[in-house]
């Protein structure tokens, strides 16, 4: 047996934290990791469901593993994540990926090992799909990405139920951790090195757990561990944004000045058919009160173009937004539809052509402002932890800033997993050009 793996991830940072604990599991029961799928002797694939793009991507992967299944009967192939929760995409893989040996969902992750055991010893397919997410699992081991940082699930599932999303769906009802177990996790990570975290849930703003902790008092709790040096979190709706969460933004010191704040349209018409529960007014008055309390906060954003109604007028008052606000940076989409959410059947569906045009403005817009809040970062020096080689070129490092701003710059590997000070010497429309400064030197 070809006792290793490899893992391909779509989708957002929870998907990402759920490969690996896959890949923490697997290390566990002395299964090696590998860089290259055609090189491992286990596939695992898993899949997102928010966008149609991602399920195009999923079922290209999957076709290409077609021939490598036929030329090694023992070459094992599992798929999971949020699109096996959909009996549709189950039946499809049946009925045209007949080779895939194993189908899980969200809510089992810790049930992998197990099904990966009775397919090496009783060479009979797994597909083990739960609807409900049942009791949180706690203490299950991970593999990170990186030595410094580290994702820690707060929260699993969604009770917000916007109208374009299937993630409630995919992922269930909100289900909060204790907050114990949530600081042990931490200390435990910081005793391995951590220097940074990232706190995830569909709506971390909803955490509330035992004893009625909220979202803001984790925060709080947080930033009292001796050792972590950053948090962060993701993702945050604005219809749950408080005002104690506001304020620890001024009150922790740990706490990076940098909030994702998703606001989809800026149309209060959009906004109610989207089901999220605030108005553009409301939204902006978030926005005032946080650069009233944290002037230099960076915030970036998600916005959809094309949802159904969607008017030229409606759109512009995105745009309108777009420049109100000036995000620092945003994901931008195209609406596509996802069966199953009452968006789906909606009328007025906007043309393609006229979704593609929209997109291209908001983008163009998007970029305007992320360039020119960059270039205000030129000369400056910032704080940055680096998290080794850049992607792009080995000899050029990289890492972020307490506002979450990568930058590229020389250095040396001894730097990785560190902080370092960095004079900033161009600022691009996505990332931030620097140099290594002494912290002796005089600039």
């Amino acid at each position: 047996m070809n006792k290793t793996f490899h893992i391909t991830t779509f989708g957002c940072q929870m998907n990402e934290h759920d490969s690996e604990i896959m890949a923490g599991m697997l290390t566990e029961k002395g299964f090696t990791e590998v860089s290259e799928r055609r090189d491992a002797g286990v596939a695992i694939i898993n899949t997102c469901s928010v966008r149609d793009n991602a399920d195009k991507r999923f079922f290209g992967t999957l076709g290409q593993l077609k021939h490598r299944k036929e030329a090694d009967p023992d070459f094992i192939v599992c798929v999971c994540g949020c699109m096996m929760q959909q009996q549709h995409v189950i039946d499809t893989i049946k009925t045209k990926y007949p080779w895939v040996d194993i189908i899980f969902g969200t809510h089992n992750i810790h049930e992998f090992p197990t099904l990966l055991e009775n397919v090496m010893t009783e060479k009979t397919k797994q597909i083990d799909i739960w609807q409900d997410g049942g009791e949180i699992i706690e203490g299950l081991p991970s593999k990170r990405l990186f030595k410094c940082k580290a994702l820690v699930n707060i929260m699993f599932g969604c009770n917000n139920f916007c109208t374009y999303c299937i993630v409630p769906y995919t992922r269930g009802r909100e289900r909060s951790r204790h907050p114990e177990e949530i600081i042990s996790e931490v200390k435990k990570l910081v005793a391995d090195g951590v220097k940074e975290i990232m706190l995830l849930g569909q709506n971390v703003n909803s955490y509330r757990g035992e004893g009625d902790v909220d979202f803001a008092q984790l925060i709080y709790m947080l930033n009292d561990i001796e050792g972590l040096e950053r948090i962060r979190f993701m993702t945050s709706h604005p219809k749950d944004l408080s005002d104690r969460l506001i304020q620890a933004f001024a009150d922790c010191d740990k706490l990076c000045k940098n909030i994702h704040l998703p606001v989809q349209s800026g149309s209060t018409e959009i906004l109610r058919r989207m089901n999220r529960k605030y108005t553009r007014e409301q939204y902006l008055a978030l926005v005032e009160r946080l650069r009233e309390k944290v002037p230099d906060i960076t915030m970036s954003t998600d916005i959809i173009v094309g949802f159904p109604g969607e008017t030229e007028e409606d759109f512009q008052q995105t745009l309108d937004l777009v420049n109100e606000v000036k995000y620092d940076s945003a994901f931008t989409f195209l609406y596509s539809i996802r069966g199953g959410t009452p968006a789906a059947e909606y009328e007025e569906q906007i043309p393609e052509a006229v979704k593609h045009e929209r997109f291209n403005r908001l983008v163009e817009a998007v970029n305007h402002w992320s360039a020119e809040k960059n270039a205000a970062y030129n000369g400056r020096v910032e704080r940055v932890l680096v998290e080794g080689p850049s992607k792009r070129n080995s000899k050029t490092f990289c890492g972020r800033t307490d506002g979450f701003k990568l930058v590229n710059f020389a250095g040396s590997p001894e730097m990785t997993d560190n902080f370092v000070d960095v004079e900033i010497t161009e600022g691009k429309t996505f990332s931030l050009e620097g140099r290594i400064v002494d912290r002796g030197e005089d600039i």
